[in-house]
């Protein structure tokens, strides 16, 4: 009986120094060579962010994320910028028709012709007007969404309360 409880006890011992001593989780090794790109916070103050959302001619596409297609027209991501509005009545040439501002947007939900967007920390319900080039914001939830992360995570920002970060910008 002492034997076999030796026996577990030496084969308890040796799993944990071999756990301890030759660990290979990929995880844990540091490539010497790697720099994680840093990243900067672009700010605006809370009263300027909360009006900058509207409605502007249409833009050259310099970067896409999400596409929405409802109702005859289609809604392209520009993240963190706004949306493309294309009329894509027929989808073999579609038509642009304006470009909606929206800083730290990257994604958008459509009900009853409202667009509910992500505007950074908030969440705005948009009703457009393409005949006047216009738009209505109907409702702003403040603060529904956590901060505007990095790109890589790398970065927190300690943001004063009166301002919101809409983007983050690569340090060189």
């Amino acid at each position: 009986m002492k034997k076999t409880a030796y026996k577990v006890l030496f084969l308890l011992i040796t799993l944990l120094l071999n756990s301890c001593f030759w660990n290979t989780n990929d995880d844990d090794v540091i490539n010497p060579g790697f720099q994680q790109q840093q990243y900067e916070a672009v700010t605006i103050l809370r009263t300027e962010f909360e009006n900058s959302s509207q409605l502007l001619p249409p833009e050259p596409i310099t970067e896409t994320g999400k596409i929405y297609a409802k109702g005859g027209f289609l809604f392209i991501n520009q993240p963190n910028k706004g949306f493309h509005i294309f009329d894509n009545s027929y989808p073999s040439a579609p038509v642009n028709l304006a470009f909606l501002k929206v800083l730290g947007s990257s994604d958008l939900s459509i009900k009853n012709n409202v667009l509910y967007i992500n505007n950074a920390t908030d969440l705005i319900a948009v009703k457009p007007d393409f005949t006047n080039n216009t738009i209505e914001i109907t409702k702003r939830i403040s603060n529904t969404f956590p901060e505007l992360a990095a790109p890589n995570n790398c970065c927190y920002t300690n943001t004063a309360e009166n301002e919101v970060v809409i983007n983050w910008t690569l340090i060189e």
